[in-house]
């Protein structure tokens, strides 16, 4: 079963301010869309959210890190903290997100 939006809200705990689905990030003239970006009121940085259907692959948290890096660059004010990246995938292999998990992004199983 698929979790609402509001459930979702909901496990992420307090301090989550919803910026955007598909929010559009413009790179170089090129157009990139983050699944959510949010903003953590505690932490004062903003959490980019990748969400993927299938098995973890080591070029998400590539694609990841592109993200932070774009959001930390266009985003953020001098007085926040650095991004936070996460990747929810339905499955993956412990070793390939060791191998993976290489800047801030951060690599978690969802249910």
């Amino acid at each position: 079963k698929s979790k609402t939006f509001s459930e979702f809200m909901v496990e992420l705990g307090k301090g989550f301010a919803f910026v955007g689905k598909q929010y559009n990030i413009v790179v170089n003239n090129n157009d990139y869309f983050i699944d959510l970006l949010f903003y953590h009121l505690h932490l004062r940085c903003y959490v980019v959210f990748e969400l993927k259907a299938g098995r973890f692959k080591p070029e998400y948290a590539g694609k990841l890190n592109f993200y932070i890096s774009a959001v930390d660059s266009q985003l953020k004010h001098a007085n926040d903290n650095s991004t936070i990246g996460i990747i929810l995938c339905r499955t993956s292999d412990s070793i390939e997100v060791e191998y993976a998990q290489i800047g801030r992004a951060s690599c978690r199983e969802r249910v």
